[in-house]
């Protein structure tokens, strides 16, 4: 089951998550909210397996978000 952990309000706060995850090799999912609104307005749903979410919380907020 895919769980939403973070809500990015903006694109370049998707792309340094995006590495992030991609760096610690944790699978995710993002999607955005709205879908009539180009990208740079829109905002995403930042989802992990279940059974990631405690360690991307603690990764996520060591890099601030």
């Amino acid at each position: 089951m895919w769980v939403v952990v973070y809500m990015a309000h903006h694109k370049k706060d998707v792309d340094a998550i995006e590495d992030i995850l991609g760096d610690e090799n944790i699978p995710y999912k993002i999607r955005p909210v709205y879908k009539n609104i180009a990208p740079e307005e829109n905002c995403f749903e930042i989802m992990v397996p279940q059974s990631e979410v405690g360690e991307v919380h603690n990764i996520l907020m060591e890099y601030g978000f």
